[in-house]
């Protein structure tokens, strides 16, 4: 037998003993799995007065956007839905900034119970949002994903939105 038949031997024989080792041992199988934690939030409201947006060539002003004010129920927009709040037209572009400008009618709702949310500098200065896209010439949609259950805290104050946001 030469050298390499000898390996060969070895190494089928170490397979059959642990394979043998194998058998012998007690055997657990392992799962593991991944959920979401429900969340006690049945209803996350925000109360949006005005969508603005600033260009990248204009250093200092919001425009505008022709928006729907209304007050909006995050946990209602899930699951694939989403709803028009903002649109206008301008020419071509560099989008820098989203602004949430938000009212005092933001609330949440827990075990049916309303309470009042909390949204620092969301009536002031707005939620800003960091864009950075180039509009093109046809239509372009952004779309912003809140995370209520990451954006919703409670602290002895009260409920406080602090925005966990994903632009899509």
């Amino acid at each position: 037998m030469t050298t390499k038949h000898l390996s060969l031997v070895f190494i089928a024989a170490m397979f059959l003993s642990l394979n043998a080792c194998k058998k012998d041992a007690a055997s657990s199988t392992l799962h593991i799995r991944m959920t979401d934690s429900p969340s006690a939030l049945e209803e996350v409201n925000v109360d949006l007065l005005q969508v603005n947006v600033k260009f990248a060539n204009d250093t200092t002003d919001w425009v505008n956007l022709q928006t729907t004010p209304g007050i909006y129920n995050l946990l209602g927009l899930q699951n694939g839905i989403d709803t028009l709040i903002a649109q206008g037209t301008f020419p071509t572009n560099v989008v820098k900034e989203i602004r949430l400008v938000l009212g005092s009618q933001n609330s949440v709702k827990v075990d049916g119970q309303s309470y009042p949310l909390t949204i620092p500098s969301g009536s002031e200065s707005g939620l800003k949002i960091k864009v950075d896209k180039k509009l093109e010439a046809n239509l372009e949609t952004l779309l912003i994903d809140f995370d209520a259950a990451l954006s919703v805290n409670l602290d002895p104050g009260g409920y406080k939105l602090k925005p966990v946001l994903r632009l899509k």
